[in-house]
């Protein structure tokens, strides 16, 4: 069941935690958890604060119960995303990638790279309200500053898995303590809030913020997600060991989403208790919320905690947002580039429009690019549900732990809703979108484009089911070829890389060891006095001079062992020159030493090696 081991999900953090090394058996069931946490963050993002406000302002409790049924919804899309992570050890995307055609998975691709990043702009809009909230900072900066955070992921995955939930689980839990200390000031009747989850719809505007409300909550990123974090376990793949796993992690989704569901209903309750009580019906945007709260509590911390909690949804969101890029784009391209470069190019897709639209239109459009953040990722949802679902129901692939025939029915059945209200959703917007700009060429795109995913999505439900019989393999590298070989010949012309350290030692002792009689030798060394950077070239300065000397030693030590052998100083620049050198000299290898310093050392004293693998087009043996 465990198909495909060599393309991994997020292979740098791929089975990182050993859930069987615990002391003990609470350790060992603790080790499960986390994954759920990270996902969770993505249910309370500041795209979904709105609709709470909203629902809360006009309709004070009743549409508690409607928080509560998304709730459940993505607690089980969310068990399937980990069922099918842990039991076939891919990820949703990896699946797509398997099950569909290259047009059809590529538009999927498309559509899942366009929810993150309306995503990443709710997250990086939400931020910025944040920070202007809280310190006046202009909008265009703030979001601007959050372009500083892009780095964040990158330390994160390199202190590990378990330290990364920590940091995602510590910064939920200030978000939840902010709202407790918001549900003490606010005071609410929870005898009102009770009858909240008795459901109920009051008229067709509360049937609309339902709608926003179930669409808001449930990410699409989040089912990608999911099912890459749980492969971060590493399990035995005996039955007993991975139902084990399926239960610990439907209890770290439940507890996680519940967590959650409160902060989200505690929004609602924020809104009911403080705008609907008081008359304000009309509360949705971010920042009118924030001057209200502080005016009609009386105390300023009311506003400030509001204002520090969204920075925080922001911030968290964001680290989840880019690991989600990252799965889509491996999973669906099997690209896998620089993380750094992942996350500066999935920032760049949500400040680049929140940028252009604060320079043209102003801050007073940011309210709507937020709720068009929000639409766009309604639009992706059915598109990852409908796969899932799909998935997790072949009875081939998951063997004993496929899903049974009641939760089908459940899985199906909520897929239909989300697809319903969210293209109601969709639809509602598109349509004032063709009243307002009233021009025929954008009206027959919007029709032609809402067409077309219509289309795309019976597509991806149909495909499946008609190509069910017909067996599907991906061939993760190209086709195997058998090995032939000509007849293995020493190296000719071999450049070796001196910089008078131990590492010298091992230098010498691998270039004899990969050499025969006939091979040529070129020694180089590299001067990098004061005088050579400051002339960029040949100097005849006292350190030249002793270097010249002591590489003359190297070249009678090889004279002595009947070694044909050259010698050159290069100057200043070690990479340029050494890669002249082998060029100049026609070599078929380069052997340098390896300081073994990383990090901040690299930055101090220089990255040789690395810099040097690229340079030069010849095969480099790294001494050590």
């Amino acid at each position: 069941m465990h198909d495909d081991p060599q393309h991994k999900s997020l292979a740098d953090i791929h089975e990182s935690v050993d859930v069987t090394k615990g002391k003990t058996k609470w350790k060992r069931v603790l080790s499960f958890f986390g994954p759920a946490y990270l996902i969770s963050v993505g249910y309370m993002d500041p795209g979904n604060w709105a609709t709470d406000l909203a629902g809360g302002s006009q309709f004070g409790y009743a549409l508690i119960w409607v928080l509560l049924m998304s709730n459940i919804m993505a607690l089980l899309l969310q068990s399937l995303c980990a069922r099918l992570g842990i039991v076939r050890g891919k990820d949703l995307a990896q699946c797509n990638r398997e099950t569909y055609p290259k047009r059809m998975n590529f538009a999927l691709y498309v559509l899942a790279e366009i929810a993150i990043a309306a995503c990443d702009l709710a997250e990086v809009l939400g931020m910025a309200i944040g920070l202007n909230l809280l310190f006046g900072i202009d909008l265009l900066w703030g979001v601007l500053i959050s372009f500083a955070d892009t780095f964040l992921l990158l330390y994160l995955q390199k202190l590990g898995m378990r330290k990364m939930e920590l940091f995602i689980i510590g910064l939920i839990s200030m978000i939840g303590m902010c709202f407790m200390v918001e549900m003490f000031f606010a005071k609410p009747d929870f005898t009102e809030v009770a009858k909240g989850f008795i459901p109920s719809i009051p008229n067709s505007a509360a049937l609309y913020i339902s709608i926003g409300i179930i669409g808001a909550t449930v990410m699409p990123h989040n089912l990608y997600l999911h099912s890459a974090l749980v492969q971060t376990r590493k399990i035995p793949r005996d039955s007993l060991s991975i139902k084990k796993a399926l239960k610990y992690n439907f209890f770290d989704s439940a507890i996680a989403l519940n967590l959650a569901f409160f902060v989200n209903a505690a929004i609602l309750i924020l809104a009911a208790a403080v705008f609907h009580k008081n008359g304000m019906h009309q509360v949705a945007d971010l920042e009118d919320a924030y001057h209200l709260l502080g005016t009609t509590l009386g105390t300023e911390w009311a506003s400030k905690l509001f204002a520090v909690a969204l920075i925080l949804a922001g911030q968290s969101s964001t680290v989840t947002g880019t690991l989600a890029g990252q799965i889509v784009m491996e999973g669906y391209l099997r690209l896998r580039i620089s993380p750094v470069l992942r996350r500066i190019i999935t920032r760049l897709l949500a400040i680049v429009p929140a940028v252009l639209v604060i320079l043209i239109a102003g801050e007073g459009q940011v309210g709507s690019l937020l709720i068009f953040s929000q639409v766009l990722l309604s639009m992706q949802l059915a598109f990852a549900v409908v796969p899932l679902i799909h998935f997790v129901s072949d009875r081939k692939k998951m063997g004993e732990f496929v899903i049974k025939p009641y939760v089908r029915i459940m899985a199906w059945t909520i897929a239909i809703i989300i697809a319903v209200l969210n293209f109601q959703l969709v639809y509602e917007e598109v349509k004032g979108w063709i009243e307002e700009l009233d021009n025929i060429w954008w009206t027959i795109a919007l029709i032609s484009g809402s067409i077309g995913l219509a289309l795309l999505l019976l597509m991806t439900f149909f495909y499946p089911i008609w190509h069910k019989r017909r067996p599907t393999t991906v061939e993760v590298h190209p086709p195997f070829e058998e090995l032939v070989f000509s007849e293995v010949n020493p190296f000719h012309h071999i450049v070796v890389a001196l910089d008078f350290s131990f590492s010298d030692t091992k230098v010498v002792e691998y270039a004899l060891q990969l050499s025969d009689k006939n091979t040529r030798f070129v020694l180089v060394h590299i001067v990098e006095s004061a005088s050579v950077k400051y002339t960029g070239g040949e100097s005849g300065d006292y350190e030249s001079r002793k270097d010249l000397e002591r590489l003359m030693k190297y070249v009678g030590f090889f004279k002595e062992k009947g070694y044909a052998v050259e010698y050159e100083l290069g100057y200043n620049n070690r990479v340029k020159a050494i890669a002249d050198i082998c060029l100049a000299h026609d070599s078929d290898l380069l052997i340098v030493g390896s300081h073994g310093h990383t990090g901040v050392k690299d930055f101090v004293f220089g990255e040789t090696v690395n810099k040097l693998r690229h340079a030069v087009k010849i095969p480099v043996f790294i001494a050590q």
